[in-house]
């Protein structure tokens, strides 16, 4: 007899793929015998090869923002016979339910929206006040009645240490000092950017204290990283890494400097202590799931406005948060970890 299977469409952002893992360490801690698969963008299949409750990833195959109809139709064609009593739709778009729907998947779980009443009939609310974090979003749609936010699992993203030491010996890098990682990039826009003359007097300092400083980002954040590097001793390595490198040199930083991004959630979930920037964001809403972290965040007037870029032209919610203030931070986590 062919065992419970479950798809799950994921999320289309890097940090929202990692809190997902939350939704599915509840869903295996209560059936776990249940397969779990996951159907996302490619580019995300790094990160659920390094989740233990997923049996497989699946290459949505679509670009963002693209209906793709065509591209879904083979995708469900493919998946029609692999058994799934349950499709969990994570995003709240219309497009996002179709391949489950088309797949014949006879159990669609998502939210109400986009007139998605015939191909989600699992249909749940979404209320706003309830669900008032990403992370009880997702969790909420893995329980018949759409609750149990009273432990959320935290997301633990698995580590391979071999992948580790070859990182280290191909990038030139050391341990030998307590490393602090740097991710100056935000994929959402400017508006989340911690400045980078903070970024680079924060390097400057960690490296009087004794600390080595790794700068992670994509290629989209290499000039950004160069900055930092051209005014500090920190080690660039925007552009130069995966996402399955970054999640491994991640876990062997101690602790990691981030604005709200998704390298943020991986270093939270790899074990770093993670002092988290926030600025047109909320930390009400995509906090990092760990209890190894604080929260920086002026909660100005203006603040959050959710925006990508400063609609007041003064970015004051992130320029007031000076280097100094980080830094002790830095250190009390030092302190209280030895």
């Amino acid at each position: 007899m062919r065992s419970s299977a479950t798809l799950i469409v994921g999320p289309s952002w890097v940090g929202d793929m990692v809190i997902a893992q939350a939704l599915f360490k509840r869903l295996k801690a209560e059936l776990p015998e249940r397969a779990l698969d996951v159907l996302a963008p490619a580019w995300s299949l790094p990160i659920v090869a390094r989740m233990p409750e997923i049996r497989r990833g699946i290459a949505s195959q679509t670009g963002h923002g693209k209906f793709g109809f065509g591209k879904r139709r083979q995708i469900a064609k493919m998946l029609h016979d692999e058994g799934y009593e349950q499709a969990i739709v994570l995003p709240r778009s219309f497009k996002a339910a179709l391949i489950p729907w088309l797949a014949g998947i006879p159990t669609r779980t998502g939210y109400r929206g986009e007139s998605r009443y015939f191909i989600v009939n699992d249909r749940r609310p979404f209320d706003k006040a309830v669900l008032d974090q990403t992370v009880k979003r997702f969790v909420a749609l893995g329980g018949s009645d759409g609750s149990t936010f009273d432990s959320i699992p935290e997301p633990a993203l698995a580590v391979s240490e071999q992948h580790q030491s070859r990182l280290l010996k191909e990038l030139s890098l050391t341990t030998e000092r307590p490393v602090v990682a740097m991710m100056p990039g935000a994929e959402y826009g400017p508006a989340k950017c911690w400045p980078l003359e903070h970024f680079s007097a924060l390097a400057r300092a960690l490296d009087q204290q004794g600390y080595a400083v790794w700068v992670l980002g994509s290629a989209k954040d290499a000039a950004a990283g160069e900055v930092i590097a051209e005014h500090s001793r920190a080690q660039n390595l925007c552009g130069k890494t995966s996402l399955e490198d970054a999640i491994d040199l991640l876990a062997l930083c101690q602790q990691a400097v981030s604005n709200d991004s998704g390298l943020m959630h991986i270093a939270a979930a790899v074990g770093s202590h993670v002092h988290s920037i926030y600025g047109s964001s909320s930390p009400g809403f995509t906090p990092p799931l760990t209890a190894k972290c604080n929260i920086h965040y002026l909660g100005l007037e203006c603040s959050p406005c959710f925006k990508r870029e400063c609609p007041l032209g003064h970015l004051n919610c992130l320029n007031g948060i000076v280097p100094e203030v980080i830094l002790q931070s830095i250190a009390a986590a030092s302190a209280s970890a030895r």
